[in-house]
């Protein structure tokens, strides 16, 4: 059973999916996305796998006959996919030639493209889970796409705030924000010609880095040069590169790419004002301490960082010129 239930305190759904509650964690001799499975071609360098435990569907099962006068349901529309890396177990993104997080990059792009040509889904969302400290319970490299039939609220949240910042500005506020970590240049990471990594002055994160275009006409990944895609695959290999060697293990994070919403008539402007860009949530906040999201984050939404985000900018800013040694 998946259903999507709203949340009437939220303006918001909650995707109620009790199929993924028998979802396993991977046997230590199995694994489905390694060549010889079964499960995926016999050779493949990239590559779209159909979730086994989608949260929505394109063609939804029936919501269960719960719903009231005050109390509404909803068919889970959408899409949940499995994008895999690499064909090998142990690679990580930066363990991989240039040219081959570049496939990446163009399924990332091919798959979102084909989501938008499905009328009941209204946001995609790219996202990567890394590390037993965000659960993950399969380490083969990997990432997923969620096709949402709604558009979630923390998306629905900054696009109201960047529209209002656009009616008073005529700018983008992604893009100001952007253009004042570059003009500080206190929290820069790293950059190349097309893209910039930096943590932004107000992250609630560690070491929550956003990755931002250079350019200003680019609101999704459909819009990318070939050039641009190809400085996007650096930038994010080179990312995780540096998150290890910060301190020389396996970092975790939660990454999103976000970009604006589609098939919905309160967004038909949407181009104007809300652009392209990639954010980082890594639960770490030292070596081996964890930044738990405990009762005032959950509770009231009150994030408290626990770090100075310009200790932790200079942290990631040597970790940076490390890596690029070990190259």
């Amino acid at each position: 059973m998946a259903e999507f239930r709203y949340n009437p305190l939220l303006d918001d759904w909650t995707i109620v999916a009790g199929n993924r509650q028998s979802r396993p964690d991977m046997p230590k001799d199995y694994c489905a996305f390694c060549i010889g499975s079964g499960k995926v071609p016999d050779n493949y360098d990239v590559l779209m796998y159909e979730n086994d435990w989608p949260s929505m569907k394109p063609i939804p099962d029936e919501p269960d006959d719960i719903s009231t006068d005050f109390y509404k349901t909803a068919k889970s529309f959408g899409k949940a996919e499995v994008i895999l890396y690499s064909p090998n177990h142990n690679d990580s993104i930066y363990d991989l030639s240039d040219e081959h997080v570049l496939k990446i990059v163009n399924l990332w792009q091919e798959r979102f493209t084909a989501m938008k040509k499905d009328e009941h889904i209204k946001h995609v969302l790219i996202f990567e889970n890394r590390g037993k400290e965000v659960g993950t319970t399969q380490p083969h490299p990997h990432g997923q796409i969620y096709g949402y039939g709604f558009v979630p609220l923390r998306i629905k949240v900054e696009l109201e705030n960047s529209k209002k910042y656009y009616q008073q500005t005529n700018k983008s506020l992604i893009l100001k924000i952007r253009d004042e970590e570059l003009k500080e240049n206190k929290r820069i990471i790293m950059q190349n010609d097309s893209f910039v990594a930096f943590i932004p002055f107000y992250t609630d994160y560690p070491y929550g880095i956003y990755i931002v275009p250079k350019a200003d006409n680019l609101n999704t990944i459909e819009d990318f040069s070939d050039k641009q895609k190809y400085d996007f695959a650096l930038i994010i290999k080179h990312m995780q590169g540096t998150f290890d060697t910060l301190f020389n293990k396996i970092f975790p994070y939660m990454m999103g790419i976000y970009q604006p919403p589609f098939n919905d008539k309160n967004y038909t402007d949407v181009n104007d004002y809300y652009h392209f860009h990639v954010k980082f949530f890594p639960p770490l906040r030292g070596e081996n301490s964890i930044k738990w999201n405990a009762s005032s984050e959950t509770a009231a939404w009150a994030k408290t960082n626990p770090r100075i985000p310009e200790e932790t900018a200079i942290e990631l800013q040597q970790a940076y010129e490390k890596y690029k040694r070990s190259l």
